[in-house]
């Protein structure tokens, strides 16, 4: 005996427009127009002003070129963990396996205010490694450095995320099969594994890198908001508005709202593209497919 399914609301019901009306009431609130509060108090005196704002302060110039300096460095260090980190995770299984994994998330968990001050607790002058790093002449807290750590740590998360999930329901079956045709270990990752995670590796860097360009917490502890110096963009746009220069302020703030949007873009373009990887992938997997196995073009 089989039950009538419940009917679902749809988007013409009552219910339907209701849920829809809300869900557009609240993204249009809290998202759409402070976002666009921001580029009209950016472009408020002109496109002249706007400029002049971001190219003739010294301060600013510099905290945009270290924003665009640290955030890809912080990326590149978590795209080759992220890769390492989820190719064991999700072709080994060894004791601990499971604790590891959940200490990825940790940076999800711990504040970013907590996470800055345990580096200075272990690369201050009075820190751990503190008078080894004085002694090698080595600056690490108040300087570049620091700011990398900062910003590697609340982002490591985002590719090994991306990847462990991706590289699971792969399985490691044309990895094998290319190493039994006589491929050496970077030829599997080049030309087996790396086109199968693509996608889901762009999408991880894209959600660290913009991450990282808008870390304030742990980059201010570490940072010692020196103007000039060891000052991001979100710290700029935090002096700015304190010292009340908040056309300057909304200026480097429109700067990083135009990098969110482009990151939105290319987020929605790559999942796109994961969905239509993911219904091959089913394709080529239902009973009775029609496929031959891959090797990535390797040959015997």
């Amino acid at each position: 005996m089989t039950s009538k399914p419940r009917h679902a609301a749809t988007a013409t019901s009552p219910l339907g427009l209701l849920l829809i009306t809300g869900a557009v009431a609240t993204v249009g609130l809290l998202i759409v127009a402070p976002l666009a509060s921001v580029f009209v108090d950016a472009f408020s005196n002109g496109p002249q002003a706007w400029w002049e704002a971001l190219a003739h302060d010294p301060d600013t110039r510099h905290a945009i070129w270290l924003s665009l300096t640290v955030a890809p460095i912080a990326v590149l260090i978590n795209t080759i963990f992220g890769v390492a980190a989820a190719w064991l995770v999700a072709r080994f299984r060894f004791p601990g396996r499971s604790l590891l994994v959940s200490l990825f998330d940790v940076p999800f968990s711990v504040s970013p205010v907590v996470a800055g001050l345990a580096l200075v607790l272990i690369f201050g002058r009075q820190g751990l490694l503190g008078p080894t790093l004085a002694w090698l002449a080595v600056k690490v807290i108040f300087a570049w450095p620091g700011l990398v750590l900062a910003t590697t740590f609340v982002t490591l998360p985002l590719v090994v995320r991306e990847l462990i999930p991706v590289m699971e329901a792969i399985g490691p079956e044309e990895e094998m099969a290319a190493v039994s045709l006589g491929a050496n270990g970077w030829q599997v990752f080049w030309r087996v594994t790396l086109p199968n995670i693509r996608w889901a590796l762009l999408h991880g860097v894209v959600l660290a890198n913009a991450r990282a360009m808008g870390e304030f917490g742990a980059v201010y502890v570490v940072s010692g908001h020196i103007a000039g110096a060891t000052d991001t963009m979100p710290l700029r746009v935090e002096k700015l508005f304190q010292e009340y220069r908040t056309p300057a302020s909304m200026a480097v703030a429109s700067v990083l709202a135009a990098l969110a949007l482009l990151t939105l873009v290319a987020k929605v373009f790559i999942e796109r593209q994961l969905e239509t990887e993911s219904k091959e992938l089913e394709a080529a997997r239902a009973p009775g497919a029609d496929t031959d196995p891959t090797t990535g073009g390797l040959g015997p």
